[in-house]
């Protein structure tokens, strides 16, 4: 299971990393040219001059909150709200899609004519699945893309599927039963559903024997739990948006990014990129043209790991998924912002980090913003930084300084510590 899917894993990292900085000029022209919403967004942006990690950096993020608003406002001449070069007579540029999904918000999403369109492939190929096999796909095939997803990659690879959807657990477990997959696909939870049943009514469905799971948490413990009984699981990162983002390999050490996105880790609230191994949001460029998607934030936490995966898959590898991007929270009646936090920052550039906690109970809360400072840092600081909280949040928060590193590294900019009872 450790062989590669392709020569593209095994690249050396630096080849990898001119071959995507060398793409990109031409997807940001695409974008601007052909995405009436990414042609606003891109507006002063040269693309030819978009040819490293730092220039990349100056372009704005697009976060999911903004893609529905666009949506919204656009639903009657473009469901993709301008954000996509393919749609139907009618929507958007009028031909071109072959299928279109709506995740919750309702945000819609396209899907085009390409082979291996959302790029699973490589994911299930790294969870065992080989040619010939059959897979027994429980995502759903109603409404949201994940069926339609894991399916067409798992044609790419060569495998059979049994379109199984969701619920109807009885049903699954029979057609487990008597046609004997290799393995399943689907999130955790409805895997451990269908075993405890089979065990419950007598269903040999040993024949499932790997998984690649998503959608949901995968922890260590049902990890074992699943392999105690025959079945070996991994997990993959993906979303409706974007595709496949990051894959688990047999080594089981992080995920590995995908080799058709560019990612980055940025400090929540911001498009300001973090240094490798700290926590924070998980931002991603794809180079798909029918849905180019330039500096994306997903609203999920994580962080880079050192290192190449023991597998000899040269990409870079991120911790999972820990946690949501998104803290914003309301304080006395007014919304407080991760970008907030930011802006603080960026006024005082001697505070390296911050976190504000908010604590207290309903109605009465209060703020404390703990900051990381060197230890030479003026005595006025915290008073200035104070200063800057309240015009900033209309807000007043205490402000505690900390050595360098004395914060936590869990990508949280603000912490509700209130008491709710």
């Amino acid at each position: 299971m450790n062989d590669a899917y392709d020569t593209l894993e095994r690249r050396d990292p630096a080849e990898r990393e001119a071959a995507l900085l060398a793409a990109l000029p031409a997807q940001i022209a695409h974008a601007r040219d052909r995405a009436p919403a990414l042609a606003e967004r891109l507006a002063g942006v040269e693309p030819a001059t978009i040819t490293s990690r730092d220039a990349l950096a100056g372009v704005p993020v697009t976060r999911k909150s903004e893609l529905l608003e666009r949506q919204r406002a656009t639903r009657t001449s473009d469901v993709f709200g301008g954000h996509a070069t393919i749609g139907w007579r009618g929507q958007g540029p009028g031909a071109g899609a072959r299928r279109v999904f709506q995740s919750p918000g309702p945000i819609y999403e396209p899907e085009g004519t390409g082979g291996d369109y959302w790029r699973m492939a490589r994911a299930i190929h790294a969870a065992g699945f080989r040619p010939g096999d059959l897979i027994h796909n429980s995502f759903s095939y109603h409404l949201t893309p994940a069926g339609s997803m894991m399916e067409t990659g798992a044609h790419a690879l060569g495998c059979t599927v049994f379109a199984g959807g969701v619920g109807h657990t009885e049903l699954q477990l029979q057609a487990m039963a008597e046609l004997r997959p290799h393995g399943y696909i689907g999130t955790p939870s409805f895997l451990k559903i269908l075993i405890d049943k089979a065990a419950e009514t007598g269903a040999d469905i040993s024949s499932v024997r790997r998984a690649l799971l998503s959608g949901e948490a995968f922890p260590p413990s049902l990890r074992d739990w699943l392999a105690e009984r025959g079945v070996d699981g991994y997990q993959c990162y993906a979303t409706a948006d974007l595709g496949l983002i990051a894959y688990e390999t047999p080594a089981r050490e992080g995920l590995v990014i995908d080799e058709g996105v560019l990612l980055e880790i940025v400090r929540p609230g911001t498009g300001d990129p973090v240094p490798d191994g700290e926590v924070g949001e998980v931002v991603v460029t794809t180079f798909n043209r029918d849905y180019p998607l330039i500096r994306f934030g997903t609203g999920d936490l994580s962080a880079i790991l050192p290192g190449p995966c023991p597998t000899g898959r040269t990409q870079r590898r991120i911790r999972g998924w820990l946690g949501r991007a998104d803290q914003t929270t309301k304080v006395r009646g007014m919304f407080v912002h991760p970008s907030q936090v930011a802006e603080v920052q960026r006024r005082h550039p001697l505070v390296r980090r911050a976190r504000l906690v908010v604590e207290g109970e309903m109605a009465q809360d209060r703020m404390t913003l703990r900051i990381e400072a060197p230890a030479d840092a003026p005595a006025t600081l915290c008073d200035e930084v104070a200063a800057s909280v309240r015009e900033i949040t209309k807000l007043r928060a205490d402000v505690q300084r900390g050595e360098p590193g004395s914060l936590p590294n869990d990508g949280k900019v603000i912490e509700d510590a209130r008491s709710y009872r």
